[in-house]
């Protein structure tokens, strides 16, 4: 198992992380699976970038700025997917509620010898090469290259005959990166209910050549067919989108607030860049970890990428940041807003999952105060989003016709 990763919450540390794996980029093509110690053939950025201390476009600016496209072009596609998975998400987003209630009951429901069998996977003691080493270091570091994460996946569902649902929980528990979208649709991918019939089922000789050989899990160990999983269909509906009328009405404020959370840290970059606020708000809900499932390390983690956030954002507009921990974020934010004199807060608004839900029960404590909320989105995530219905290849077919 190697050491663990160097992932400092900071967008400082994110931009410097950006800086040494530009140059190597072009390489990450033909490297990009094979699954190495410390991963220095990937770029690793996936922490910054799901709580956006770094932005997609960033990276993709980066990439494309200093190679030929051709060079970069399965580097730049993997930005991409995870703009993909949260798209196809918003428009489905009962592929996670789904996910959500499952959880408990799955547990629940599990008999002694598979009960035994979880906790044998979880603490990384199956017997199964590469498979335990991948347990572990998850836990330690909070990290698993792509390519083990479909090879964990597949052992977990379709060798060990574990339910899919727990795996992903497992990963959003301890996955510094762990994003509701991202973890559970790919999940599904491997399981064969994303792209229905379409499964992942990882190979011994697989697994040794893109490890260089260092776990070769025995060919008899790992189911050699997937399990035939089924599901009602997802109903689809009309994904949320941003209101000109709500943006246009930010003019006619004078006393302006700024909600910052955990889902879109570089505020200071975008559509918000100019807006002159009487404050910022940089709050933490105490009770979210629990709600969501996260590790104390992710939890960590996600409080000092928050402050850290917030502190880009105070020096950039000039604000003064508030930041506490309660137990009511409704209710403190309300507070905040009164005491300020605030007649709206804009905010981006988080995709689904547990920050979601926490922004959704602001909209009627904030108006009940007579404050509005307006919510954003961010360019990117409006012009690709809608595009996200189908698979990921007529996703990126688009995105490369548009240039």
């Amino acid at each position: 198992m190697s050491a663990p990763l160097a992932f400092i919450p900071t967008r400082a540390a994110a931009l410097a992380r950006l800086a040494e794996f530009i140059p190597v980029a072009g390489r990450y093509g033909a490297e990009r699976n094979f699954v190495r110690p410390g991963h220095p053939n990937i770029s690793r950025l996936s922490p910054w970038v799901q709580k956006r201390l770094l932005l997609e476009e960033e990276i993709v600016a980066a990439a494309r700025g200093r190679w030929p496209f051709e060079a970069v072009e399965k580097f730049v596609q993997e930005v991409y997917w995870r703009t993909y998975w949260k798209g196809w998400l918003e428009q489905r987003p009962e592929a996670w509620t789904r996910w959500v209630k499952a959880v408990p009951r799955l547990r629940d429901a599990l008999r002694a010898e598979k009960r035994s069998t979880l906790e044998a996977a979880l603490a990384g003691q199956t017997g199964i090469a590469g498979f335990d080493d991948w347990a572990q270091e998850l836990v330690a570091t909070g990290y698993l290259h792509n390519h083990a994460r479909m090879w964990f996946a597949s052992i977990w569902i379709f060798t060990l005959k574990l339910p899919w649902e727990l795996g992903a929980a497992f990963f959003y528990e301890h996955l510094l990166d762990g994003d509701v979208a991202s973890n559970t649709l790919s999940w599904r991918w491997v399981a064969g209910l994303q792209t229905m019939g379409k499964t992942y089922v990882a190979k011994s000789d697989n697994i040794a050549f893109y490890t260089d050989g260092v776990h070769v899990p025995e060919v008899g160990r790992l189911a050699s067919a997937p399990l035939n999983l089924k599901e009602e269909p997802l109903p689809n509906i009309a994904a949320w989108v941003e209101d000109p009328a709500q943006v246009a009405s930010l003019k006619t404020y004078e006393r302006i607030g700024l909600w910052v959370h955990p889902e879109d840290l570089a505020v200071e970059q975008g559509e918000l860049a100019g807006l002159k606020t009487q404050g910022i708000n940089a709050s933490w809900p105490t009770g979210i970890c629990v709600r969501a499932g996260w590790s104390e390390k992710v939890s960590v983690w996600t409080q000092a990428a928050l402050r850290d956030g917030a502190t880009w954002a105070g020096n950039h507009f000039g604000a003064e940041v508030s930041s506490c921990e309660t137990p009511d974020l409704a209710t403190s934010l309300v507070e905040w807003a009164k005491q300020n004199e605030l007649q709206a807060i804009v905010a981006y608004r988080p995709f689904v999952g547990p920050w979601l839900i926490e922004a959704l029960a602001l909209e009627p404590a904030l108006a009940s105060a007579g404050i509005r909320l307006i919510w954003r989105r961010r360019t990117w995530d409006a012009e690709h989003f809608p595009h996200a219905t189908r698979g990921y290849f007529p996703f990126w077919e688009r995105i490369k016709s548009a240039g």
